[in-house]
């Protein structure tokens, strides 16, 4: 098959991601002697400063981390909603949804303490190495993406006029151009600020690290967030101005938490993901209702393989619907939700025809919840620019984008992360800070009762998701894509492709993708799309018109649209590292020797 690049191959090291500068510094960090969580985080922290419409310090990270010869572990860097947040406070304010930008969204940032968080437990490196380059490009400026200066002009004049803080640091002396260099020294000077406290702390490298936690969640950080939550009022997508929530006490409770993965066994494969706090156990219901199916018998590309992919999608995130949420406050039944006995079940549903419906399953005779339906044009409220995870505006495409870096050293030590969430658009820039909040808690319903509805300390349902397989019980790949809703639909199609139709990296990322908006989107407005799918034009067009024929409401997209892929793994039976990167945007690399 034709590939727009070579899958990398090496023994020392390789790093994937969706920025060039945050690959090309994973692998400084691997040259220096770094292992593969010292090189993530480093990668982390320059794709905060290099791609702040897609995330931020203020915003969120699942990590899953596969140390060699230890257990996988999922670095939980989702932060919880403010302790004062309520259904009832919303509804008070007038509000059916929680607006996609402002105030009212945000949620404690859990970003920084997650890399840190990695760092500790896993990594060797002292922090001022891997916190360095993140404050050398924030400083010293780095070229401008042309999806980031598009970002910044479809808000130009909700900054001018609403968002004064935003104004002064994104648009200095107007909307940068593509390519001109971009220096953010408020975002230097926390970093710097950090790192300096950091040192003064000791000399030891944990004494530094959890000084820096301190520094950004009990500290001057801490402190700059609670001030100007507290005191501004700031228009959102509800086209009113609000209050936030978020108060110091909240960041200073906070502390990323390292939790086992859920996970799958699957041809040969063991694939770890997150807890349903995020979406990840849906791509293994997915696997796990693919797997009574011959999909290396059908063409990657061809229309059995596609409807069939599509019709276990759309009942596992029928079942996201119904049953995910954080299982500190929703009792999830997530045992029998990935039981074979269940998957026998639901996949007697797959048919010849494309499904209409939402078709949730009753795992243990419980009764699905459904939240209320939101179709097109359903929304109250005005659905303002940065409503929603931040996208380029494509035909027919519905899911977002953000950032995503895999990582694989020569010790078989492997890790993928999906960094997102405090996007310059999404929320006005703290003053002094350089960065704004997410706005993560619009995943939550304002209705009573389901698995993701607001509370106080909870977490909301998030799309990002990271997975990590191993592979005879040794880490093989750590794999992710940006896109929201479509994450777990993207990265599941690279991944049948490569293990069922003998694709090498870069082939399974380069191929045509599809995905459907069956469901209900998890970004405001929450609208779903029954039946939709979007495939990419180089899809046979013999299997576009099986596809119509059997009732999918099909529409074609550009030829490289769908899918920011990375991927980085081992081949113990070559004793080889590989990686393959996304060419689409133009963005993601892979490096590696």
């Amino acid at each position: 098959m034709f590939t727009t690049r070579p899958e990398l191959l090496g023994t020392y090291g390789m790093v994937a991601s969706t920025h060039w500068l945050a690959s090309a510094t994973g692998m400084a960090l691997l040259e220096a002697g770094g292992n593969a969580f010292d090189a993530a985080v480093a990668a982390g922290l320059v794709l905060q400063v290099v791609e702040p419409h897609l995330n931020g310090p203020g915003g969120e990270v699942p990590i899953i981390a596969a140390p060699a010869g230890g257990d996988v572990v999922v670095v939980n860097g989702q932060g919880p909603a403010p302790a004062a947040a309520s259904i009832a406070h919303y509804r008070d304010l007038g509000l059916d949804l929680v607006p996609g930008t402002g105030l009212l969204a945000a949620c404690v940032p859990g970003a920084f303490d997650a890399w840190m968080r990695l760092l500790a437990e896993f990594g060797t490196k002292p922090l001022a190495d891997v916190i360095g380059p993140a404050i050398g490009y924030a400083e010293h400026g780095f070229p401008v993406v042309p999806q980031m200066s598009g970002t910044i002009a479809s808000v130009q004049e909700l900054f001018l006029t609403e968002w004064t803080t935003s104004a002064r640091t994104w648009l200095p002396d107007g909307v940068p151009a593509p390519g001109t260099r971009f220096c953010n020294p408020d975002l230097a000077g926390t970093y710097r600020r950090i790192l300096d406290e950091a040192q003064a702390a000791g000399r030891d490298r944990d004494v530094q690290i959890k000084a820096a936690r301190n520094a950004f969640y009990q500290g001057f950080v801490a402190e700059a967030i609670a001030r100007f939550v507290g005191s501004a009022e700031v228009m959102d997508t509800s086209g009113r101005r609000h209050r936030g929530l978020l108060e110091g006490d909240d960041l200073a409770a906070y502390e990323a938490a390292l939790e086992p993965p859920v996970s799958l066994d699957y041809h040969g494969h063991t694939v770890c993901k997150t807890g349903p706090w995020g979406q990840g156990p849906v791509f293994l219901q997915q696997l796990a209702l693919l797997d009574g199916f011959d999909l290396a018998a059908m063409d990657p590309s061809g229309p059995e393989f596609v409807h069939t992919v599509l019709e276990c999608a759309k009942l596992a995130f029928a079942d996201r619907e119904a049953w995910y949420g954080d299982p500190r406050f929703a009792d999830v039944p997530l045992a029998e939700l990935l039981s074979a006995g269940y998957a026998t079940q639901r996949r007697r549903l797959v048919g010849d025809r494309a499904s209409l419906e939402l078709r949730p399953g009753a795992p243990g005779g419980r009764d699905p919840v459904l939240p209320p339906p939101r179709l097109p044009g359903t929304d109250a409220g005005n659905a303002a620019s940065g409503a929603g995870e931040p996208t380029v505006s494509r035909v027919g495409e519905t899911g977002g984008d953000t950032c995503h870096v895999d990582v694989a050293d020569a010790s078989g030590n492997l890790v993928a992360a999906t960094p997102s969430g405090g996007w310059l658009q999404s929320s006005p820039t703290i003053p002094g800070l350089g960065f704004c909040l997410g706005t993560r808690a619009q995943m939550f319903w304002l209705t009573e009762g389901l698995p993701n509805s607001l509370a106080g300390g909870k977490r909301p349902r998030t799309t990002l998701t990271p997975s990590v397989a191993l592979r005879d019980g040794e880490p093989y790949l750590a794999f992710g894509t940006p896109g929201g809703d479509t994450q777990d639909q993207w990265s599941l199609t690279f991944f049948l492709r490569h293990v069922h139709h003998g694709m090498n990296l870069q082939a399974a990322i380069d191929a045509p993708m599809f995905h459907t908006s069956h469901f209900p989107n998890s970004f405001y407005p929450r609208e779903s799309s029954p039946g939709a799918v979007v495939v990419e034009g180089r899809l046979p067009a013999k299997t576009v018109t099986a596809l119509r024929a059997r009732g999918h409401r099909v529409t074609v997209d550009g030829d490289w649209t769908l899918g920011r892929l990375c991927a980085a793994g081992r081949d113990p039976r070559r004793g080889l590292l590989k990686a393959g990167a996304n060419p689409r945007g133009m963005q993601g690399y892979a490096v590696g020797r």
